[in-house]
């Protein structure tokens, strides 16, 4: 149902805060639109862990970027297989585990850091044929700012929460949750502007959508915007 012609540039940048349901609708998205699909936070995600596995000092701005530029880092682009490895390793479900989560803000404000990875989620947005869906917190505005379709995502914190809630199983106490979702989104919100769109950017509030409305809304942004 990609409705565009073959060969047309079509890259969707999605943004959003924690929670508000972009890996899951933008991996959707890029299926209807049989596009390659970038998860930009698995990038943030496999650094944070390499430097927790190796002793790493979060706090040493120096350090975090040096491994970031050295880290042998594999993301899959392809929105039916998750896959992500460091040095070989798959660490698909380790990026995912609360200790990373905790700790994935210290990375994602190291600037020299996010200069690096900026650097490689741009050369794999232009190595996907130009048909990709990305999503994050700076690819509106930073990554891909010329990008046909910029749509930010966001949605209540209380619906947030909730749906977090829910893909963990049940599993994280409210205080979890909180630090998980809204405190880490103040602490990145210090190094980029994800809560409000930018000149261009579509908002996309999906506070009262359930998964498949948010999918048929961005698709219709997509269609509107695109064509």
């Amino acid at each position: 149902m990609s409705g565009f012609r073959l060969g047309k540039s079509l890259v969707i940048a999605i943004d959003g805060p924690s929670g508000s349901g972009k890996s899951s609708v933008s991996r959707e998205v890029a299926r209807r639109f049989r596009a390659a699909y970038l998860d930009t936070g698995a990038m943030y995600r496999a650094v944070t862990l390499h430097c927790l596995a190796t002793g790493v000092d979060l706090e040493d701005r120096a350090a975090v970027e040096a491994a970031a530029r050295s880290l042998d880092l594999f993301v899959s682009t392809s929105p039916d297989r998750e896959s992500v490895t460091v040095d070989g390793a798959d660490v698909t479900a380790a990026i995912r585990e609360p200790g990373v989560s905790a700790s994935v803000s210290a990375v994602a404000t190291t600037l020299g850091a996010r200069a690096e990875l900026i650097r490689r989620q741009r050369a794999l947005i232009a190595g996907a044929g130009h048909r990709i869906v990305a999503e994050g917190r700076d690819i509106t505005t930073v990554v891909a700012p010329d990008a046909e379709v910029r749509i930010l995502l966001t949605a209540s914190e209380e619906a947030r929460l909730r749906r977090r809630g829910d893909q963990l199983g049940g599993t994280q106490s409210e205080a979890q949750l909180k630090r998980q979702v809204t405190d880490r989104d103040a602490r990145d919100s210090t190094v980029v502007d994800f809560r409000q769109a930018a000149d261009g950017v579509v908002t996309l509030d999906s506070s009262d959508l359930d998964f498949e409305q948010t999918v048929a809304a961005v698709v219709r942004i997509v269609r509107t915007v695109a064509n």
